[in-house]
């Protein structure tokens, strides 16, 4: 039996927001408001948030700047960066604090924090003084744990409610004029050119980034800001919205494009995210979970041949996503390979026959090891397909009954039977 857990659902609601609210307040007491210190970004939203924190480094750090960040990727301190390994984006506990009193220490003049619905559920934004919050976007995720869709709204709402300087905002999105109806110093909508706004008004200063000449290229993205032409070396639509997100931050600090777009053309892949693995066979690794995520990620990839490996979180988590994860997998995919992700504490099993309902005009394949689960997915490919593998990204652990976490790498797996099969690995 999970003693924390059960703790957790016995203790009034009153009480977990005081202890979570309590841990904040010690946490930055005891490290001496390093959140003060600091010139603090916060990105937030359900898709898109460890890719602009890392966009966002980049253009600072172009720009002479000395950064800290902090991602479901990695935590990064100047030069010295290392992997996330903790299965949660927004640490608590006091970590969030003793890494920003780390930055300070080592003369940071910036940190770029992703902020995640929990986190700010168990007040751990507080305490920290953010001078400029990015909303990417957002679609349904963790409906149980916080008891609908407009209390997870809610929750991002609190990050821009406690921020008064700067609000970045990604007004092609349905929920956009929530939050720019929340009054700041200013405002900063950036979308498509050839997308329609979803603001009903703007103030007369409010200033709006548009991405004109969009090209969706074989290994990329082409697309133009003002008289700035971007070439991106990166795969997927969603990281033209990424992209703006981070070049809104850089414009609101004083940067130029002509710096924007020298970083952002350096970038080679992000870890876990449209990371491609290898070139003969295409196979790509993506941290997609959600369903939102999944039909962005497969809509991107070159030609109809896709097999695909998937599975879905267990712990409660969104058992609604997991028939239309399926649904969609049949739409695009041409071999589909359900299997093992996070089962927590939940029959496996269970969860891949509920992501199998979804399907109903295509054959499938259930491989409860998610090792041969990819074996079978790249035994199943020709040089014609790409093989694509969601839902850990860059994670390092699979959680398993009882608490238990076993080392994991999609990468990792994949490299071996690459190097088994005698075919190079780019």
């Amino acid at each position: 039996m999970n003693i924390k857990k059960s703790i957790k659902n016995l203790a009034p609601a009153f009480l977990l927001n005081f202890y979570h609210y309590g841990l904040a307040l010690i946490g930055t007491v005891v490290f001496w408001f390093p959140g003060n210190k600091l010139i603090v970004i916060g990105v937030t939203g359900t898709s898109g948030k460890s890719t602009t924190v890392d966009f966002i480094t980049k253009i600072l750090e172009e720009n002479g700047n000395s950064v800290a960040s902090l991602s479901s990727i990695r935590f990064k301190i100047k030069a010295k960066e290392w992997k996330n390994e903790l299965k949660m984006t927004m640490p608590g506990r006091f970590m969030i604090h003793k890494f920003l009193r780390e930055a300070v220490n080592e003369k940071c003049q910036y940190a770029v924090l992703e902020v995640t619905s929990e986190g700010i559920k168990q007040y751990r934004h507080k305490f920290i003084n953010f001078n400029t919050v990015v909303f990417t976007n957002l679609s349904p995720e963790h409906i149980e744990s916080h008891g609908g869709f407009e209390n997870y709204r809610n929750e991002k709402f609190k990050l821009f409610k406690a921020t008064k300087n700067i609000h970045i905002i990604n007004i092609a999105d349905d929920n956009a004029q929530y939050f720019w109806d929340i009054s700041a110093k200013e405002k900063i909508g950036f979308k498509l050119k050839t997308q329609n706004s979803k603001l009903k008004n703007t103030t007369q200063d409010s200033k709006i980034i548009e991405a004109d000449n969009v090209e969706i290229i074989k290994d990329g993205l082409l697309f133009k800001i003002q008289d700035t032409r971007f070439n991106i070396s990166l795969m997927g639509e969603f990281n033209i919205y990424n992209t703006l997100a981070a070049i809104s931050v850089g414009l609101s600090q004083g940067i130029s494009l002509e710096i924007c777009k020298k970083a952002l053309e350096k970038v080679r892949g992000i870890f876990g995210r449209m990371e491609i693995v290898s070139k003969n066979p295409l196979i790509i690794v993506d941290y997609a979970h959600t369903p939102e995520q999944l039909e962005q990620v497969y809509k991107s990839l070159p030609g109809k041949n896709l097999v695909c490996v998937f599975g879905s979180c267990g712990g409660g988590r969104d058992k609604w996503k997991r028939p239309v994860l399926g649904k969609i997998a049949e739409q695009y995919c041409k071999e589909i390979i359900i299997t093992n992700e996070d089962p927590y504490d939940e029959d496996p099993l269970e969860i891949m026959e509920q992501i199998a309902s979804g399907i109903n005009n295509r054959d499938y394949h259930i491989v409860l090891d998610r090792k041969e689960a990819i074996k079978k997915a790249l035994g199943l490919s020709k040089d014609e397909n790409t093989v694509i593998i969601t839902g850990k990204g860059s994670e390092v652990w699979m959680c398993v009954d009882g608490g238990r976490k076993i080392p994991w790498s999609d990468k990792e797996i994949i490299k071996e039977e690459i190097l088994l099969k005698n075919k190079k690995y780019v």
